[in-house]
């Protein structure tokens, strides 16, 4: 009877040890996104600086919310992103249908791709992308700065298509992939279809990060972008981004930025942007013009919640601002705070 019921202990537990191991290895669908709100107040008391987001002045106005989806099953992924609001929606990218933007956009996809691990090392994806160039994203959680550089307005902020990532080693990493002819578009020109070609080389460590981008396409023109970390200290972070771009009849633009901060306790740190910007000669009114850009702002974080207060001032070569009086001006100033929860 002993060694009946052992026997039976024994089969029981095998078949619940095979069904383990024919469970699928699956993880809990993860819910993530951010919301933000911001008043900003420009000293020429009209929007005045032309970079993305943050555009209202004197005015407490919405940023967007913004929601994303992750599920994996063994060795697929998913990613679905979606935003409302005007920083998710018409100041990202319209619709494309057409129509006005401002009126018809209710919501913008800004994620929608899958990702197939082929091995540890290499993997598919396929899809709708945030783009892989550029140092500053359109979610305010991925920034330590809420208004934008001059580089990631003029830049990709999507790409559609197919890329296939390698890990070369366990610092170094490459990427190559086709897209869709324009930037910022989920639909190609049929005559075109996957015309860019793109490309990354990564180096990551624990205390460094450095990402050399590339894209080339004979309707979204060529780019060649660089973006670096580096923690230097505990406190101290510096960040690095470069590019340069350029499309037929000399349309274009060179930049660069240094972006340091330092955390003076574990809930506040001060961060800054420096940018330099430089139009090709091929931009119509703005050819051979440059701005030099700062950018100080706060971050207190309190949970969830970042709160962020900023001053700006730009100065161009030209006199492409407006001032108080709404004369024409080489510099102009703002600030703004902003509250900003991811969750």
């Amino acid at each position: 009877m002993k060694k009946l019921l052992c026997i039976l202990s024994l089969a029981l537990t095998t078949g619940i040890a095979f069904a383990q191991d024919e469970t699928p290895a699956t993880t809990p669908l993860e819910i993530s996104g951010s919301g933000d709100i911001y008043y900003k107040y420009d000293f020429a008391k009209v929007p005045n600086i032309p970079t993305s987001f943050a555009t209202d002045h004197n005015s407490v106005s919405l940023g967007m919310l913004d929601i994303a989806l992750k599920k994996k099953i063994k060795n697929i992924s998913f990613v679905g992103e979606i935003s409302f609001g005007p920083r998710g929606q018409y100041q990202s990218i319209p619709n494309g249908d057409g129509t006005d933007a401002n009126e018809a956009n209710s919501f913008h996809i800004q994620n929608l791709y899958a990702t197939y691990a082929v091995s540890d090392k290499l993997s598919l994806t396929a899809g709708y992308m945030g783009t892989f160039i550029g140092y500053e994203v359109i979610s305010p959680v991925g920034n330590f700065h809420y208004s934008t550089s001059y580089m990631f307005t003029n830049g990709p902020f999507q790409n559609a298509g197919v890329k296939a990532n390698y890990a070369i080693t366990e610092k170094f990493g490459a990427m190559v992939g086709v897209f869709n002819d324009s930037w910022n578009k989920y639909n190609a020109d049929p005559q075109k279809g996957l015309n860019a070609v793109g490309g990354q080389l990564s180096y990551v460590t624990d205390k460094a990060s450095a990402y050399l981008n590339f894209m080339d396409g004979s309707v979204s023109g060529t780019i060649v972008d660089l973006t670096a970390t580096f923690q230097l200290t505990d406190k101290f972070k510096l960040g690095l981004n470069a590019a340069d771009f350029s499309n037929e009849g000399d349309v274009g633009y060179t930049g660069a930025a240094l972006y340091p901060s330092y955390a003076i306790t574990d809930a506040f740190a001060l961060g800054l942007r420096g940018e330099y910007f430089k139009f090709k000669e091929g931009y119509g009114d703005s050819s051979n013009t440059n701005v030099t850009a700062f950018t100080l702002s706060g971050n207190y974080k309190i949970n969830g919640l970042t709160i962020i207060p900023e001053f700006r001032l730009d100065s161009n070569s030209d006199k492409v601002f407006k001032d108080s009086d709404l004369a024409v001006t080489k510099s102009a100033s703002q600030v703004l705070l902003a509250l900003v929860y991811g969750f």
